[in-house]
């Protein structure tokens, strides 16, 4: 909910951004009013909120019109406090012989930087590709290293490239996709993401059969849409607190759907494409009822699966987590479901290296590289 809210406070009014105003920096969203002026809230007078000039009032006049009570202000006032959006650490010192490279790529739809990381063992064998999707206010550097996976791809053998947002196209850093273009096959932000994989697949000895793409958050609902538009490409789907495949088609619709799922998920993906969900059930920015949803669009190909299999466990001294488990009927995995128990809106089992992670819970990261050589 906090992302998408402050999607609305970043982006403005149409008028606002065809006025080429530059957006202001969350801190700056609400000053305090001159010392020598009573201001007089616009929803006291009647009237409705200018977007330009009071941008905090119009999002908030916004929420309630939806039916949404929530202080927004505070919210995100208690987002700063909380440390949630603070500075990642410095990237950790590489091993030898591994290279973590910038490159970029473009098309129709635009250019997007990305960083790539190859481990050590690479001697020009052919591995596996993870393309990971950083959440919003993250970059590659600070999604490496919240999430390890560079250091699992020293232990796994694989390469990992992580897509990088940029503020121009959007102001937090978010991937657009509650965005209709950002939701097309061969448009917008999916375009240039399997661009991007195609890029590398080019460039390196890639396992064609052995592509998956991941991501948290924003990052999970791209990579949904990523890998239902090109099912050809990405043999697996990994998604951490993210939401269905087009679950909004623009900014209200979105914070709906972050706040209570949708009422009906569209019909989406394909009986081929494997798929591992994390959630955490105090998720309180993208509800966990989203995860369900995810899953339950996936799974709807599906008509003679086993019955589920459900485990619990629980990490020592962290959070206790629910399993599940769909399999064809020989067996092989169709899709597994994390609820991990009283954690928030962060990567499960990350590092506080980077933003947005919780190391009590289960090693997502570990997890879903596990998934994906099971169904490769």
């Amino acid at each position: 909910m906090r992302e998408a809210a402050q999607q609305l406070l970043s982006k403005g009014s149409p008028l606002q951004r065809s006025s080429g105003r530059a957006a202001q920096a969350m801190r700056d969203i609400n000053p305090p009013p001159a010392a020598t002026t009573q201001q007089t809230p616009h929803s006291a007078r009647g009237e409705a909120p200018n977007p330009a000039s009071h941008p905090a009032e119009f999002a908030q006049d916004i929420l309630e019109r939806m039916g949404i009570r929530i202080d927004l202000q505070a919210n995100l006032d208690r987002a700063i406090d909380l440390g949630t959006l603070r500075q990642p650490s410095p990237t950790p010192p590489l091993p030898e012989g591994a290279q973590f490279i910038r490159g970029s790529y473009s098309n129709h739809a635009g250019t997007r930087h990305y960083k790539l990381y190859v481990p050590a063992s690479y001697h020009g064998q052919a591995m596996p590709l993870l393309v990971m999707l950083h959440g919003c206010t993250q970059n590659p550097d600070d999604f490496a290293a919240g999430t390890q996976m560079n250091q699992l791809a020293e232990e796994m053998e694989c390469l990992v490239v992580y897509p990088e947002q940029n503020a121009q196209a959007n102001h937090s850093k978010c991937w657009n996709w509650f965005n209709a273009i950002d939701q097309q096959r061969g448009q917008g932000e999916p375009s240039i993401i399997a661009g991007i994989a195609q890029q590398i697949i080019e460039e390196y000895p890639v396992n064609e059969r052995q592509v998956y793409v991941a991501g948290l958050s924003a990052g999970g609902a791209m990579a949904v849409i990523v890998g239902t538009l090109y099912p050809e490409l990405f043999a697996a789907v990994g998604v951490h607190s993210g939401l269905p495949f087009a679950s909004a088609q623009d900014l209200p619709s979105a914070l709906t759907a972050m706040k209570r799922g949708v009422k009906s998920a569209a019909k989406a993906g394909n009986d081929a494409q494997p798929i591992i969900v994390f959630h955490g059930d105090s998720d309180t920015t993208v509800h966990p009822v989203n995860g369900e949803q995810v899953m339950k669009q996936r799974l709807h190909h599906h008509r003679n699966l086993r019955r589920p299999r459900v485990q619990s466990g629980e990490v020592p001294n962290g959070y206790s987590y629910t399993q599940t488990t769909h399999t064809r009927p020989d067996g092989s995995p169709v899709g597994e479901h994390w609820v991990v128990h009283g954690a928030g809106h962060a990567w499960s089992g990350g590092s506080a290296l980077g933003t947005y992670t919780d190391a009590k819970g289960p090693d997502a990261s570990r997890e879903m590289l596990r998934f994906f050589r099971t169904v490769s």
